[in-house]
């Protein structure tokens, strides 16, 4: 379950027993500055290449490329080489580009608006595999700027930390993206914030909030019955005195459910004393589950009301809907062909 981003120098050194040692850079080079593939490095002898493809073949193997927002959106639907299969997703804007990269095949933690969770867990990626995605979505950006990198597509990044700061790691050191341009998403995993506390890079971090009482959290976001909100938000607290970075909550806005003025008052009392951002993201409609996404004019009056009560609050623009594409519709759908991970209709959990 390893390519050719998991491979280390000396491991890159032993495949290229035999060759002269600046073949291991010129090599290293190719994959982490250029993000080319071997057989797109001319610059080695046409059986050195020949080896490197065979030894180092691509972690992700490309089902099918999804555009939409007249191409400013692009999704792949990746095959992993044990059949799993993930999705990725490009966001253009004018002169730079956003990554979402999935961090598991599937997700555990049921979250019962969420296509992901909705269809289950597969594994968790490998550090390479996660930055894979990356240099394909840097191939398809270019001229542009890859600018940022957010740990928001498939699966819990914190549930599978290891690899995910590995690869946070390399996107830093080898990839030269500023630690301020890497977000970082979670449902509300404790110990990984805290784990991530003491990290040395400052990256972002974005908390899946959707709820501000134990209640209504419990039946959204079932990790909260193993870390209630007065425990996330006193961790969240020690993340920011660590880091001093700014702290986001997204909020996926459901009709009739947590978009009432009551539901508004009580995120004002858990963000505002952070200093937190809030993220408003109408929901978008997945098979496994009958709410529908609060209306537009809703979105909008949740909003000021946020911004009545001191809250610095945004509406995130919805991007590649119609290939399900955006927050909480990456499914791997095309894959699963409604196999076992297809998901089947419910209402909203008791």
């Amino acid at each position: 379950m390893s390519g050719p981003y998991d491979l280390r120098r000396d491991q890159l050194a032993a495949l290229l027993a035999g060759e002269p040692s600046y073949r291991v850079d010129q090599v290293w080079e190719g994959l982490w500055e250029q993000g080319r593939r071997p057989a797109e490095m001319t610059s080695l002898p046409r059986a050195v290449r020949a080896r490197l493809e065979e030894g180092l073949p691509p972690a992700l193997q490309r089902v099918s490329q999804s555009r939409a927002d007249r191409g400013a959106t692009v999704k792949w639907l990746w095959a992993l080489a044990d059949g799993a299969r993930i999705e990725t997703v490009l966001m253009r804007y004018p002169g730079r580009a956003t990554v979402c990269v999935s961090s598991q095949a599937g997700c555990a933690l049921g979250c019962t608006f969420c296509a992901t969770g909705q269809g289950g867990f597969s594994r968790h990626l490998t550090a390479g595999e996660i930055v894979e995605q990356v240099v394909a979505a840097r191939r398809e950006a270019a001229p542009a700027r890859l600018s940022n990198v957010v740990f928001m597509g498939m699966g819990e990044p914190l549930a599978n930390y290891d690899r995910v700061w590995a690869a946070i790691v390399s996107l830093h050191d080898r990839l030269g993206l500023s630690a301020r341009h890497l977000t970082v998403s979670t449902v509300g995993v404790v110990p990984g914030i805290r784990r991530l506390a003491a990290e040395e890079l400052p990256v972002n971090l974005a908390v899946s909030l959707h709820a501000a009482n134990d209640a209504l959290r419990d039946r959204l976001v079932p990790l909260n019955r193993r870390y209630p909100l007065s425990l996330l938000v006193e961790t969240c607290r020690q993340y920011l005195a660590a880091k001093g970075r700014r702290l986001s909550f997204e909020w996926a806005l459901i009709s009739g459910v947590n978009d009432r003025p009551g539901d508004a008052a009580e995120l004002s009392d858990i963000a505002r004393p952070l200093g937190a951002h809030v993220n408003l993201i109408p929901l978008n409609p997945t098979p496994g589950f009958l709410a529908r996404g609060t209306p537009p004019a809703g979105v909008r009056a949740f909003r000021d009301r946020l911004l009545e009560l001191g809250v610095n609050a945004t509406v995130r623009r919805n991007r590649g809907t119609d290939i399900d594409a955006a927050c909480g519709q990456l499914a791997a759908r095309h894959a699963a062909g409604g196999g076992p991970h297809a998901a089947t209709r419910r209402s909203m959990p008791n």
